[in-house]
């Protein structure tokens, strides 16, 4: 089944509910008392929504395939919980949870265990519970549903906003306590008032790892770390590495598929996802994820990393021609023809060459161009990275544009086709395969001028479009 806006909504808080109310009991069969589990102060655990959205958007057409969708959905929720918890951490310089007591567990975020339970869930609720409950949620009606979202959003949001400034408190008292300093323990007086006080106990409660001392200590840590980098530039895997590894992987992603295509096919076609430069951004965010999740584990044996490379490499190019698809209506790739292809999506050959890529990235080319990128003088290096940072949202910007309004010439033309078999002809627009209904507006205009079919379709060669029927 498709799942509306509205259904994802419902979804969303409706599992968070219910995540909370789970780790809740487990809470309190294992302590003995009621203890608030959630991040949020209020009733929810939002990573549980988070993951039947997930569920919802990207997995609908493996719900009559078991294998696949318990498959797809343990390698997405392990990768929303992996990235939670690493994000989790760089807030707290702690761990919220941790399963390093746990067998099979990856740096404590996530184990075995838990990753085969919401694959199951993943089966449970995409081929039972879904369905069931969407047919409740339809029986709403629209007005109440409309209003009952909006607050729940709106109440979210202000419980998480001042869940953060909590946060931000309990950071700033942990400076007070590392430094000594007297202006610091004004600031603190003044953040730690009854709202942010009862929320750091809670916080400390829900997550006794979250520790004060700790806290100062990783502080003290994270303050030398930043004493370094003041002199090298984007070192270790900091986010200006990240995007310097993005751009490079863009193009050698570009470069690679054009090359490939050449001694396969025989023809020199663009592998582009944007209108301006061989950028390919499917390669590019690959290599900054890859980096950014697996370079503490770089140094693992190849084995371990291609397996790796293999399973996040599949999930990876799986969720991006969902993402395309409903995005802009537009399929760039499909490999129906290959043997083992899951939808046409993804193969197991190329599932193979993720995880070759992904060892040899680690072990020979990121070390490589880490060093490179270290080189660069910090101040120069800083307003390079961030020109190209505005030069891509500016590309990206641009080609999804031309992208959408390349869709909509294509499809309103074919409604043109269907219905010039009809007695009463249509009044023409004078823009040939656009909707004589509706007035061009300068944005349509320029775009027709500037990124008509025949750039479009040579930039894009394979982009295949979609019927919305």
């Amino acid at each position: 089944m498709i799942y509306s806006l509205t259904d994802i909504v419902w979804l969303f808080f409706l599992y968070s509910f219910l995540g909370w109310c789970v780790e809740v009991c487990w809470a309190a069969i294992h302590r003995k008392q009621f203890v608030n589990r959630g991040f949020v102060n209020s009733p929810l655990c939002p990573i549980y929504g988070f993951g039947s959205t997930l569920f919802a958007v990207f997995l609908p057409e493996l719900a009559a395939r078991p294998f696949f969708l318990f498959l797809g959905g343990l390698l997405m929720a392990t990768m929303l919980e992996y990235s939670t918890g690493m994000l989790m951490e760089k807030i707290f310089r702690k761990k919220l949870w941790s399963y390093s007591h746990i067998k099979y567990n990856l740096s404590g975020y996530v184990c075995a265990r838990y990753s085969l339970l919401w694959g199951a869930l993943a089966v449970l609720t995409m081929r039972f519970a879904n369905p069931f409950l969407c047919r409740i949620f339809h029986m709403v009606p629209w007005p109440v549903t409309l209003v009952v979202q909006w607050v729940m959003a709106g109440l979210l949001f202000v419980d998480f906003l001042t869940t953060a400034m909590a946060v931000l408190g309990m950071k700033i008292t942990a400076r007070n306590l590392a430094l000594l300093s007297e202006g610091m323990q004004q600031t603190s007086r003044l953040l730690e008032n009854t709202l942010t006080a009862r929320i750091q106990r809670r916080m400390e409660k829900s997550f006794p790892s979250i520790d004060k001392t700790t806290l100062a200590e990783d502080l003290k840590r994270k303050e030398t770390e930043a004493d370094s980098r003041k002199t090298v530039f984007a070192q270790g895997c900091s986010f200006y590495k990240l995007v310097c590894l993005f751009f490079i992987g863009s193009f050698l992603g570009d470069l690679t598929e054009t090359v490939f295509c050449r001694l396969t096919m025989g023809v020199w076609m663009s592998r582009s996802s944007v209108v301006y430069g061989p950028f390919s951004i499917v390669w590019g965010l690959a290599c900054a994820l890859l980096t950014l999740f697996l370079y503490r584990y770089r140094n693992k044996s190849d084995r371990h990393i291609f397996l790796a490379g293999t399973l996040l490499g599949g999930a990876y190019e799986y969720i991006c021609s969902v993402f395309t698809e409903l995005v802009f209506g537009t399929v760039f790739w499909d490999y129906s023809g290959f043997a083992f292809n899951l939808g046409g999506r993804i193969n197991l050959l190329y599932c193979f060459f993720w995880g070759i890529a992904a060892v040899v990235w680690l072990k020979i080319i990121y070390p490589a161009l880490s060093r490179l990128i270290e080189k660069l003088p910090r101040k120069a290096g800083t307003i390079l990275v961030n020109c190209m940072i505005v030069f891509m949202l500016f590309n990206m910007a641009i080609s999804s544009l031309a992208l959408a309004r390349y869709t909509e010439r294509n499809t309103t033309g074919r409604d043109t086709m269907n219905a010039a078999a009809t007695p009463e002809p249509l009044p023409s627009s004078g823009n040939t395969g656009v909707n004589p209904a509706r007035e061009n507006s300068f944005l349509d205009d320029f775009l027709d001028a500037h990124f008509p079919d025949e750039r479009m379709e040579r930039i894009y060669p394979n982009a295949k479009i979609v019927s919305s029927q």
